[in-house]
């Protein structure tokens, strides 16, 4: 087994300590970042999905344009276009990338961004309308003749579309969500589960978790976590970095108004503030007090020290049964181009050489 790794695309610079300045497409930080990412040997950037952002497939159609290698990861909310005409979307934009896209199905767990869009149903229903949402997308993107369909949140006649994605039979599926209405819809639809960046006991939970559901449906999923790697040339220097970071957050936080933020609803961010309540630190390298100043949001969790000590770090990951690591850093661009320097080639080679040692684990 190889590992992927992913990157995460943004339409400026922003992050925690990274205050979002002028307007909010800069379309040469668009540009630079994709290229940042083929050339670091990324093998696809997922552009997320807040409310009040700039649209995906409008913003992955641009950054494609300028890059030849890398894939593409769209993060997508049911609910708010019709599956008929998200499947024609979607494979539309399969072609014009040459088959380098996946959808990274997002049900929504947070009421107030979801009502932000005029989407009042509660959590277990959002992942309800999913599930029928998702039936009719594979279909769409399969059937070679119309059909009708009459369901509990879509009705047409007709349904079809006349282009078909690249990739066959569907565009890969990701999918995110930790609590158990979305891990019974992951289990039938998700060709890969993400993870935020918990410890290793919680990740091994999750996967198991994850894996007897898609037993009953026969299928196999792959699992993805997420972290925000920390790294400099010395143990003592990553964690002054991480220290600098924590204390930038604080101090751009309090000069927002913001203070230590208040948990997300959203299980995932509930699951991440249970790994800090044991410290800030867990396991090696995992470092969870970013996670419990912004109350759990977003994968801000990180794995802090040398290229080499973090690569062992993801390995312990990769034991589990994850093989797909999507990285971000705090420093956006910059941290993108120097993981491509140590930290993916040196995954990639310990995986690689475990694996010839018929070392992995079936987690």
């Amino acid at each position: 087994m190889s590992v992927d790794f992913f990157g995460m695309i943004y339409t400026q610079k922003q992050s925690e300590i990274h205050p979002a300045e002028g307007g909010p497409i800069d379309r040469d930080y668009v540009r630079d970042f994709a290229l940042a990412h083929e050339n670091a040997g990324f093998d696809r950037i997922l552009y997320p999905l807040h409310s009040t952002t700039p649209d995906g497939f409008l913003t992955l159609a641009y950054a494609a344009s300028f890059t030849k290698r890398i894939h593409f990861l769209l993060a997508h909310r049911p609910g708010f276009i019709a599956p008929t005409l998200a499947a024609r979307k979607l494979a539309t934009l399969d072609h014009f990338t040459g088959g380098r896209v996946a959808v990274h199905i997002i049900s929504g767990g947070d009421d107030v961004d979801q009502r932000r869009d005029g989407d009042f149903l509660d959590h277990d229903e959002r992942y309800a309308r999913t599930d029928e949402y998702l039936e009719i997308v594979r279909r769409i993107w399969t059937s070679d003749a119309p059909f009708d369909h009459q369901g509990r949140y879509y009705q047409f006649e007709g349904g079809y579309s006349e282009v078909k994605p690249v990739q066959k039979p569907y565009l890969p599926i990701f999918f995110g969500g930790s609590s158990a209405a979305a891990i019974q819809v992951a289990g039938k639809h998700a060709d890969a589960f993400a993870l935020w960046g918990e410890n290793l006991a919680q990740t091994r939970d999750t996967i198991a978790r994850v894996r007897a559901e898609a037993a009953k449906h026969g299928r196999d999923i792959r699992f993805s976590v997420s972290f925000r790697p920390i790294l400099a040339d010395t143990e003592a220097a990553a964690w002054e970095r991480a220290g600098h970071i924590l204390n930038e957050t604080r101090r751009l936080r309090a000069a927002q108004g913001l203070g230590q933020g208040a948990p997300l609803q959203s299980e995932g961010a509930r699951r991440l503030l249970a790994a800090a309540t044991d410290g800030d630190r867990a396991d090696k390298r995992l470092w969870t007090a970013i996670a419990r100043e912004t109350g759990g949001r977003s994968n801000s969790t990180a794995l802090v020290g040398t290229p080499e000590q973090v690569a062992e770090a993801l390995l312990d990951y990769y034991e589990l049964g994850v093989t797909t690591f999507l990285i971000r850093g705090f420093d956006p661009l910059e941290d993108a181009i120097d993981y491509g320097r140590k930290l993916i080639p040196l995954t990639r080679e310990l995986v690689a050489e475990r694996d010839a040692r018929g070392l992995r684990k079936a987690g």
